[in-house]
This record gives structure tokens, C-alpha cells and sequence, in this order.
């Protein structure tokens, strides 16, 4: 369902204003504490990063967000114990929340760690199970996407559209290595050698919400990737639609907040570049 002007704030606090706010304060303490990191653990695999900085920025979040809406529910990365079932059993576990903020503090740790500058603050607002805000920050470049359902998407202020190609051999697309290396990674390695004689060219820069985001802006002509969380992906996915482009799963299902196996395009490809990942995986 569409959500109306109204229905986009509660007692004069606008939603995307306090998403806007997190995420500017938390992606400058994140840039502040860059060099600095005293604790660095693995999660569900040695490429799955978390550091004191991802904990804190989800904390500084959730206190925020609950200040001005303490009724809401969250759903952040660094809560959730690791691994894909456990991220779709917290999703499946807050089904019935009316308002649910899913939140990854730091999307792209391992650049954050390495001091690549290809990371993220992504924020998202779903209502009944439907995105009707996402924000993602990049406090490297100080790039603010923001969406609103219905409303388009932006990034400094101005209106973002989808890029123009028309096949895959004109685009520019982007990827991940996930994190799981027993079935998402050899699925998604398949799909890459598939597609790299087949499009422009190919980039991996770390950041599904990042990467998402370019999609949005034009920068990018696609995107997929296997195994995602819904905190990768909820925030980016309303960039893409709002802007004009396509989500789906790689089944060309509907995109819904479930989906870990994730397409995002400008829309002119979106039909070719599914055919040619169905085709990957089934050979």
C-alpha cells in the first residue's frame, strides 16, 4: 500500500527526518573512529566482520530512533546472532510489527577495517511489512541517498533516476562475495564467470546498500547478489524502486523483506540479466 504525507509522521516527527539524523550522526562517529579499532572478531565465516565500532553504531541508532518513536521495533544487524537462518528467524520473529526499523550499521566492515572507503549507514522504516523509507549514508564521501515511498529518491537534495542502457552488454554491474562459502559463494562465483563476457563490466566494492544505491543513482546498470539480509538490502531496495528501477528475487519473484537472494536494475536489462543468473546456477 501507498502511504500518504499523514501517514509519514507521528506526533510531528517525520520518519525520514529522525532516519536522516541516525544516520548522519552515526556514519560521522564511524569516520571519526576510522584507525582506531581495538577489537576485531569474526561471525559466521573469517570474511564476516564485526568490530566495537559496528556495536556502537547500532546502539547510538536504536537510542536515538527510540527517543523519538519507542513504540517502534528494531531490527539491527548486531543483535541478530550470526548466520542466514538465524537472520531469517529475527525477521520472521517481528512479522507483526507495525513499524519495524531494520538497520545495518556499518555495511561493508571489512573495507571499514582495511580502510577501503567503500562503506555504509543504511537505515530503513518498513510499515506492516512494506518499506516506506530508506536512507543510506556514506560518511566516506558524505552522500546521503534518501527515499521516500512515493515521493522518489535523492541524493544531495537532488532527484535520482536509474541509468539508460538498454542491454547487458552496455552495463556496468555490481556483485558481492558472500559470506557464506559452502553454497551462497559458489553460487555467486558461477553467476560471475557467467556474466563477465557478457556485460560491460563487472565490480565487487563491499557494500550491498552502497552498491544499491549506485543503482538508484545511475552509476550502476544492476546488481545482484546471493544471501543477503534483510538489513543489507530494505533500505537500497526503496532507493532503486523509487528512483525507477527494479527489485526482485532471481526467480523474478517480488521483491518483500524475505528476500535473500536479491536482483536490483535499471529495469530495461532486469529480464536478461535474470535469464542469464537462472542459467548460471542451472548449469
Amino acid at each position: 500500500m501507498d502511504v500518504s504525507p499523514s501517514e509519514n509522521i507521528i506526533g510531528g516527527k517525520s520518519f525520514t527526518a529522525v532516519a536522516v539524523n541516525c544516520a548522519s550522526k552515526a556514519g560521522e562517529w564511524i569516520k571519526s573512529k576510522i584507525g582506531s579499532i581495538t577489537q576485531l572478531d569474526t561471525k559466521y565465516s573469517m570474511q564476516d566482520l564485526v568490530t566495537e565500532v559496528d556495536k556502537g553504531a547500532e546502539r547510538m541508532i536504536r537510542n536515538l530512533i527510540a527517543t523519538h518513536f519507542p513504540n517502534h521495533s528494531f531490527l539491527g544487524e548486531e543483535g541478530v546472532e550470526p548466520g542466514p537462518e538465524a537472520s531469517a528467524k529475527a525477521l520472521e520473529e517481528m512479522g507483526d510489527a507495525e513499524y519495524l526499523w531494520i538497520v545495518d550499521p556499518v555495511d561493508g566492515t571489512t573495507n571499514y577495517v582495511h580502510g577501503f572507503p567503500f562503506y555504509s549507514v543504511s537505515i530503513a522504516l518498513a510499515y506492516r511489512g512494506q518499506v516506506i523509507v530508506g536512507v543510506v549514508y556514506d560518511p566516506s564521501r558524505d552522500e546521503l541517498f534518501v527515499a521516500e515511498r512515493g515521493k522518489g529518491a535523492y541524493v544531495h537534495g537532488r532527484k535520482m533516476s536509474v541509468s539508460s542502457e538498454k542491454t547487458l552488454s552496455q552495463s556496468l554491474i555490481a556483485t558481492g562475495f558472500p559470506a557464506d562459502p559452502i553454497v551462497a559463494l559458489p553460487a555467486n562465483l558461477k553467476n560471475m564467470q557467467a556474466l563477465a563476457p557478457k556485460v560491460r563490466n563487472l565490480r565487487v566494492a563491499g557494500s550491498a546498500a552502497l552498491h544499491l544505491a549506485y543503482v538508484a543513482a545511475g552509476r550502476l546498470s544492476g546488481f545482484w547478489e546471493h544471501n543477503l539480509s534483510a538489513w543489507d538490502i530494505a533500505a537500497g531496495a526503496l532507493l532503486v524502486e523509487e528512483a525507477g528501477g527494479r527489485m526482485s528475487d532471481m526467480e523474478n519473484g517480488p521483491y518483500r523483506l524475505a528476500v535473500r537472494n536479491v536482483a536490483a536494475t535499471n529495469g530495461w536489462i532486469h529480464e536478461e540479466l535474470i535469464q542469464e543468473l537462472q542459467a548460471a546456477v542451472n548449469t
